[in-house]
């Protein structure tokens, strides 16, 4: 064989050989993240599917983690990559409700929304939030159950809006009476009245229309 036919074989040999290696590389060079973002999302929405069905099964209360990790078919450490505890998967779940909500209180007609006296307003938020609870009790219990209510975005974001309207109402000193008319709002409160003494939505919500209007007027202003 001639030395420019070995050059050449050799150059063959290194051709073929730096082409299976060029393609490797190429194989390894290809993102990996869509793919794992795509088994993360199929993962959160078995495991969101689950916990809904086992909030809406049993008091919400009492789910656990193990059970909500056996009833989406994913190992512990896939859940608890997602979700510390039981309360964030509520939570994440009560998200998309609450967003719709809030972006109506911003942006949405009076009374709801601007436009229309600070009485009237906490009273259609009050109208709209114990319809959010007739929805998804189970939700808001899994999510706020005693103390950890206070701890969540929504918690805040109502905190904000009625500040808002007690200021607007003139009321000299708002902050104390900020939570106190959130109170009535409770998941726990209102799964008393309405399934432990029987008292229709409708009921609760004249109550609390009522109530609105003698805060903001005990609370001073115009």
């Amino acid at each position: 064989m001639s030395e420019e036919e070995q050059r050449g074989r050799g150059a063959s040999s290194v051709h073929r050989v730096g082409g299976l290696l060029g393609d490797l590389q190429a194989a390894d060079e290809q993102p990996v993240a869509p793919r794992r973002r795509a088994d993360a999302e199929r993962n959160r929405a078995q495991i969101l599917a689950a916990a809904e069905r086992l909030f809406a099964e049993q008091d919400p209360r009492s789910v656990t983690m193990d059970r909500i990790a056996k009833a989406a078919g994913v190992g512990r450490a896939t859940l608890y990559r997602s979700f510390p505890d039981p309360s964030s998967v509520a939570v994440a779940l009560l998200d998309e409700h609450e967003r719709r909500l809030q972006g109506q209180l911003i942006y949405g007609p009076p009374p709801l929304g601007p436009g229309a006296p600070a009485g009237e307003r906490l009273a259609a938020f009050y109208l709209a939030m114990l319809d959010l609870l007739e929805r998804h009790l189970p939700l808001a219990l899994g999510a706020e159950t005693g103390s950890a209510r206070f701890r969540t975005g929504a918690y805040g974001f109502w905190r904000v809006h009625v500040r808002t309207l007690l200021v607007d109402h003139g009321v000299e000193d708002p902050d104390p009476l900020i939570d106190i008319a959130l109170s009535p709002l409770s998941p726990e409160l209102f799964q008393f009245q309405r399934h432990q003494l029987g008292l229709s939505a409708e009921r609760i919500g004249r109550s609390l229309t009522v109530f609105a209007r003698q805060l903001l007027h005990s609370g001073g202003g115009r």
